[in-house]
């Protein structure tokens, strides 16, 4: 410990109706504050769930680093989040695209009882956002550099192709798994889960949730800023 100030960490989540969904980012949150050396902290959320990030901010006068729990640049990450930023605190950017993430899908699909080398779709839940597009294509190329084996990219909704246009393609290779690009469970990950299964698709792994490297990946976006504001942060 150095003495210098440990600033709260405060992660944002998009939120969902879900309760397990919301709980993944209260795991993530905890976890990551005890592999800073015990920093206090705070979950919140960009909507569907309390408290909401801009209350938050409201709230919390004391200086603050925020981790969003975003897989991608989009309208909350250039807008939202920065205008509800109070002037104490710093807001780092997205989690994703990242060789983290991409590894800790790598761990799901293994999960799910797929076999290296065999054809993965990643599904996206996907958005009217142009700039996301560019963000998704660098996670696909990622996940698909440590899986070694092709991975196409799907899409729930918005932009992008669905899983039913992308999946023949996909099986011409061969045996097929399917991941989801997303951090919880929820509306979106039902979805691509039902939609695989009644593609008939076998091997649908689970969401990326708490798994370590998220964990390491949250402490990592912290400590980037500590180290440029001068404020101290544990050890892993």
């Amino acid at each position: 410990m150095t003495g210098l100030e440990h600033r709260r960490l405060i992660t944002v989540a998009h939120g969902t109706r879900h309760g397990d969904g919301n709980l993944v980012a209260r795991s993530i949150t905890a976890q990551a504050a005890r592999r800073l050396g015990g920093v206090p902290h705070t979950t919140s959320y960009v909507e569907l769930c309390k408290p909401l990030f801009a209350r938050v901010m409201d709230e919390h006068a004391e200086p603050a680093i925020v981790v969003p729990l975003l897989l991608s640049t989009g309208h909350h990450i250039r807008q939202d989040l920065p205008e509800a930023l109070n002037r104490q605190s710093a807001l780092a950017g997205p989690l994703g695209p990242h060789p983290l993430l991409a590894e800790a899908m790598c761990h799901r699909l293994s999960g799910s009882g797929a076999r290296r080398g065999g054809s993965v779709v990643m599904v996206a839940a996907g958005s009217t956002d142009p700039a996301v597009d560019a963000d998704l294509e660098v996670a696909r190329a990622l996940l698909q550099a440590r899986w070694g084996a092709p991975v196409r990219l799907a899409t729930i909704t918005a932009r992008g192709r669905r899983l039913a246009e992308v999946l023949p393609e996909a099986r011409a290779e061969g045996e097929v798994a399917v991941v989801p690009y997303l951090l919880a469970p929820g509306h979106f990950s039902e979805r691509s889960a039902t939609e695989a299964r009644r593609l008939g698709v076998e091997k649908v792994a689970s969401v990326i949730g708490d798994h370590p490297l998220v964990v390491e990946l949250v402490a990592r976006r912290y400590r980037a800023i500590a180290s440029r504001t001068g404020v101290a942060a544990g050890a892993a």
